[in-house]
């Protein structure tokens, strides 16, 4: 006898409810499952949603219930943990469950027709190798590694942990003993290793096949196309993938016997979502593992202040990588070189450009890390003061010299160089500051015969550009390497000895409280990719050189100590004689508008919409980039020193927010990263 029910479906809008649908099941038919996709008319459209639970009633009238279309059963349902875990992310976000859920799986599976997915499921069967968890050349380790590698592979519950190890100290070989020891004693096991950018994946993934040669590993990241996302996400979803690497979008796969997770470089901003669901991948993977009772690694040789926090007091274990790991392998020394004693010419001091000759002749590699992309951070005119402003942005146009073009980084506005000052007609126009392609420019008239490489973001626009690039670094094709923040942590450049800093100044006097943090971790990082290798006979000690005008600052003290406990101590005194994170909890609420005065109004009648004891509101200020792609942006802070008490208010607030008419786009972050 055919019964029917009813479907609650999580669709991906911004209305924070589910949609009832009614669903005939007819005799012999199977029955719909919580976990499964139904489609389903929604407006005039139809689309695709997710079934989170099914009911024999609904508080719809009858006349109003509309029938789902078609149900998904050749998919293995989601299971319960996969959607607790979406829950959770959603209620912490304060998004609606199915912006969580539905994006999280590939548009291939949730397509109308999903003519792939049988073929896809035919060529998972056929790559899968047999199930052989043993490794293959798994190296010695030295004690401190494996200490770390057994207490993680030990662990029994929820067990997090803190990998502290200065660059070079061998992480990555602590997360794969770690996973091998896990594998092999668990046959159906399952691995999650993140990492914060794409382009870190091919050489940790090269670096996992050799390893595992009888397990299936998949990845997962943007940067894949749909049919290979989908590929890889099933088999995860499977559970023939014992081995899953992504970057932050991996958190939400679907991994059935997930037994650990690795992030690695735990502290990078990457990790956390700017747009929509605006997740920590770092933070949701850590209540996964809570909520699965396993164990979840967190590495970095300059930890998050929330992650030592948490290490110093007894939160998370610490387990600590004080030495390099290849013998002989040593910190670079680190030197600062002080710009008003030894000024540069062509943003190279006398002594740094000295250091790459020696460099040179010893046939040893050297980088230039400046965190600035372009020719130069704007084009001005000294006879009258005009800069090439973007006409959209509050921001400088940058200079792109080879492509002749002033390009701005935040609403992607191209405009031809011009020939002559638009304002007084001086044709004398000149490049003030230095990017990149104006580096790499003065190299090649220093040093003519060098082979000189840049990469950064212009560089390596094209598909497998990046790879390519890093792949002639590591072959020895590149005598000096001069990037962004792309070449600053992960890679292992065997024959680098010296690495120069241009331009670090700018991020000490920053009005972002967490700036010098993010310094000091991007300066340590880049430091750690010189010396990785033994010294040569013969060869240049490593060493890192900081060109500076402020060398008696105390970060840069620390930096040269190799002191991140004393950095990061200091800085968690700071923060709690200041009121900050990690001792304080914060939302932001974001509103966009063609007018400033528009949505400073919206925000100061959100701020006076709900009583609010407990939680602090400021004012309503506009953001620091107010003006982007011709529209004006402020924000509001909210403060508490309570998680859950912000968390039941904010609950609250956005329940009247969704009712308030506006004409603003507006937005809210909890934890945010940047004020």
């Amino acid at each position: 006898m055919a019964q029917f029910r009813i479907l609650k479906v999580a669709l991906d809008t911004p209305l924070d409810f589910l949609f009832d649908y009614g669903w005939l099941v007819e005799d012999g038919a199977p029955e719909p499952q919580v976990g499964q996709f139904a489609v389903v008319p929604f407006g005039r459209r139809e689309t695709t949603g997710l079934i989170v639970d099914i009911a024999d009633s609904s508080d719809l009238a009858p006349e109003k219930l509309k029938n789902a279309l078609a149900v998904r059963t050749q998919l293995a349902p989601l299971t319960p943990q996969w959607i607790a875990l979406c829950r959770f992310a959603a209620d912490y976000y304060q998004r609606p469950l199915g912006e969580v859920a539905v994006p999280g799986v590939p548009k291939n599976l949730r397509a109308e027709n999903p003519v792939s997915l049988n073929r896809a499921l035919k060529k998972i069967g056929q790559d899968r190798p047999a199930p052989d968890a043993t490794p293959a050349g798994m190296p010695l380790l030295n004690p401190a590694q494996q200490q770390a590698a057994d207490a993680v592979a030990d662990a029994h519950g929820f067990a997090p942990m803190l990998l502290y190890g200065v660059t070079g100290s061998g992480k990555t070989e602590v997360y794969l003993q770690a996973a091998s020891q896990i594998l092999a004693r668990e046959p159906e096991a399952q691995v999650l290793i993140m990492i914060p950018e794409i382009n870190l994946t091919p050489q940790l993934e090269n670096n996992i096949r050799a390893r595992f040669p009888g397990l299936m590993v998949a990845t997962l990241h943007s940067g894949l196309a749909e049919g290979e996302r989908m590929f890889h996400w099933l088999a995860a979803h499977l559970g023939h993938a014992r081995i899953v690497l992504g970057t932050r979008l991996a958190v939400l796969a679907s991994l059935p016997r997930l037994r650990l997770i690795i992030i690695d470089e735990e502290h990078d901003p990457s990790y956390k979502q700017q747009e929509g669901l605006r997740y920590s991948a770092r933070d949701l993977a850590v209540w996964r593992a809570r909520q699965l009772g396993i164990p979840v690694l967190l590495g970095s040789a300059t930890p998050s202040l929330e992650s030592w926090h948490h290490a110093q007091s007894g939160r998370y274990r610490k387990l600590e990588l004080r030495e390099r790991a290849v013998q002989d392998a040593v910190l670079p020394a680190v030197r600062l070189i002080d710009m008003e004693r030894d000024k540069p010419v062509e943003g190279l001091t006398s002594t740094l450009i000295s250091a790459l000759k020696r460099r040179l002749e010893r046939g040893e590699q050297s980088l230039l890390f400046l965190n600035r992309r372009g020719y130069a951070p704007v084009l001005g005119c000294d006879a009258c003061g005009w800069v090439s402003n973007c006409t959209r942005c509050t921001a400088f146009m940058v200079l792109h010299r080879p492509e002749h073009r002033l390009r701005c980084h935040h609403c992607s506005l191209e405009l031809r160089i011009p020939r002559s000052c638009p304002t007084c007609g001086n044709v004398d126009l000149q490049p003030l500051g230095r990017g990149t392609q104006r580096v790499e420019e003065g190299l090649q008239l220093v040093f003519p015969q060098a082979r000189i490489l840049r990469i950064d973001a212009d560089s390596t626009r094209r598909k497998g550009s990046a790879q390519a690039a890093f792949d002639s670094v590591h072959n020895g094709e590149v005598d000096i390497l001069v990037g962004t923040q792309m070449v600053a942590k992960g890679h292992d450049f065997k024959n680098l000895t010296l690495v120069g800093i241009l331009n670090p100044d700018t991020a000490l006097f920053s009005h972002d409280y967490r700036a010098s943090e993010r310094l000091f971790a991007q300066l340590m990082q880049v430091s750690g990719r010189a010396g990785r290798a033994a010294q040569k006979e013969g060869g240049s000690a490593s060493e890192v050189l900081i060109q500076t005008r402020y060398p008696q600052h105390p970060l840069y003290g620390a930096l040269m100590a190799h002191d991140y406990d004393r950095f990061a101590n200091g800085l968690l005194e700071e923060r709690q004689m200041a009121g900050l994170p990690p001792f304080l909890y914060q939302a932001l609420l974001r509103a966009e508008a063609k007018e400033l005065s528009i949505a400073i109004e919206f925000l100061q009648q959100a701020a006076e919409s709900v009583e609010h004891p407990g939680i602090v509101i400021n004012d309503p200020i506009p953001m620091t980039m107010t003006r982007v792609a011709n529209v004006d942006r402020a924000q509001l802070l909210l403060e508490s020193a309570s998680r859950p008490a912000l968390q039941a208010f904010l609950k609250v607030w956005m329940g009247v927010l969704r009712e308030m008419k506006s004409r603003v786009r507006w937005s809210l972050e909890v934890d945010p990263v940047d004020i």
